[in-house]
């Protein structure tokens, strides 16, 4: 497995995350119910005995009440927090009564979030913040003063990205004294651009491809831990195959994991943490044996072949 550009300044981490997007109960409820707060200490509980220690939050997952539901259970285990890394974002507004959903990367709006977040979590600091969309508006100085004051204050250790190419990355950091140690991207086996660009340089097969050039290569030679969000891609290769391509790769996730003693999800997740940048999949499932599944990953090391079979069937014709 490779290793985690992370353990440079979090040494223990997990090289998978646990998504806390699920967390907090109904989306469209205000509150929470006890039952939504069993839930989520079962999740925190199954994911510490499979060894993941690294939680994964924003400030608008589930209008904040993934945060609160988690702060409840630090609240109740308070020798819990030293024992786990948690991250979470800020920068999205959602839909509100007076606009649409926008981004706000300000100094104000910034401080603004990791104060909410610290409250609702109950704790005095967060592991790594990321910023959680690029904002077209962002100022570089403006962001730089809000994570110098947020790390004298000791509120916020690390700082990263989400969604960024390596251009943005880059405008940041000359600003930022403290180095942008991760970039959470969406990647998995169906969203697979990242490869794609890759392996069509100078071929016509590479025309539709979207992925920033450059990206993955950038946060190698940077240290940034790339991480992967919907590394399931939402469940598709759980469900009735949608096209040939797909039906052929769940039938090879198959052979795979009666090989490797485990399922669909793990040579997922294997297939992503094989890639030399040492991806780090971020789950968001909710349940506990689909937890244990996914963190069977970590165990897995696919052959150089055995990877390139899996690519081959979802795109349904070999690579250039």
């Amino acid at each position: 497995m490779r290793n985690l550009a992370l353990t440079t300044t979090l040494a223990d981490v997990s090289p998978i995350a646990f998504g806390c997007m699920g967390l907090g109960g109904d989306k469209n409820s205000a509150t929470f119910s006890n039952s939504d707060r069993s839930l989520a200490r079962q999740c925190i509980e199954v994911a510490l005995e499979e060894g993941i220690n690294f939680f994964d939050h924003a400030d608008i997952y589930c209008n904040g009440r993934a945060e609160q539901i988690f702060g409840d259970v630090l609240k109740e285990q308070p020798d819990l927090r030293e024992q786990i890394y948690i991250q979470s974002k800020c920068g999205i507004y959602l839909r509100d009564d007076i606009g649409p959903q926008r981004y706000d990367l300000s100094y104000e709006h910034i401080i603004e979030s990791v104060e909410g977040s610290l409250a609702r979590l109950q704790c005095d600091y967060l592991d790594i913040l990321l910023l959680h969309r690029p904002d077209p508006l962002m100022e570089p100085e403006e962001i730089a003063r809000a994570f110098r004051l947020l790390k004298e204050q000791g509120k916020v250790k690390h700082f990263g990205v989400s969604n960024m190419h390596a251009g943005q990355i880059s405008l940041l950091q000359e600003f930022i004294d403290e180095p942008l140690v991760v970039n959470q991207l969406e990647l998995n086996l169906a969203h697979r651009d990242f490869i794609e660009t890759a392996v069509t340089v100078n071929d016509c097969q590479g025309k539709n491809s979207y992925f920033n050039e450059g990206l993955l290569e950038y946060c190698q030679r940077n240290k940034i831990q790339v991480q992967a969000w919907s590394p399931l891609a939402q469940g598709l290769f759980a469900r009735e195959p949608r096209n040939a391509e797909i039906a052929a790769a769940q039938e090879r996730l198959d052979a795979y994991a009666l090989e490797y003693n485990g399922t669909r999800e793990s040579i997922l997740l294997a297939w992503l943490m094989r890639h030399p940048a040492g991806i780090q999949p971020v789950i968001g499932t909710t349940h506990a044996k689909r937890i244990r599944a996914c963190a069977k990953a970590a165990d897995i090391e696919l052959t150089r072949l055995q990877w390139y079979l899996l690519l081959t069937d979802v795109r349904g014709h070999p690579i250039p």
